[in-house]
């Protein structure tokens, strides 16, 4: 049996290229950098964070439909992994203004876009 690729247990779904060795995410067949083959790997999941922006404002409506507690805030960014890949990524953090560039950021693959939430100290020290 196979997982799913954007399923929690499978992590990170990612590919990486056989002749110059640069990582993707997510998956694709073809390198693109030299359009050689690339074979399915998981990422790791811990990183940096790159760059991000906070979504101040709700979306417009239609297509947008608010949820039942109305729109919150939140945060999307760039997390550079080991591999030097960056993903984008919800960031589930609890104040929007202590997120800085270059915090320990762990990311997980979920239904839709991935989320990164803070690394943990034991975490960092494994």
């Amino acid at each position: 049996m196979t997982t799913h690729p954007r399923s929690p247990a499978a992590g990170l779904q990612g590919a990486c290229c056989r002749g110059c060795s640069v990582a993707v995410y997510p998956a694709d067949a073809a390198c693109p950098r030299c359009g050689g083959p690339a074979e399915p790997a998981v990422l790791k999941s811990a990183g940096t964070l790159w760059t991000w922006t906070v979504q101040r404002y709700a979306p417009k409506s239609p297509p947008y439909q608010p949820p039942p507690g109305g729109f919150e805030p939140f945060a999307v960014g760039y997390v550079e992994l080991d591999e030097g890949v960056r993903v984008a990524a919800v960031l589930e953090v609890d104040d929007l203004d202590a997120i800085r560039i270059g915090m320990p950021l762990t990311v997980r693959a979920g239904d839709g876009v991935p989320r990164a939430r803070p690394t943990t100290a034991a975490e960092e020290s494994s």
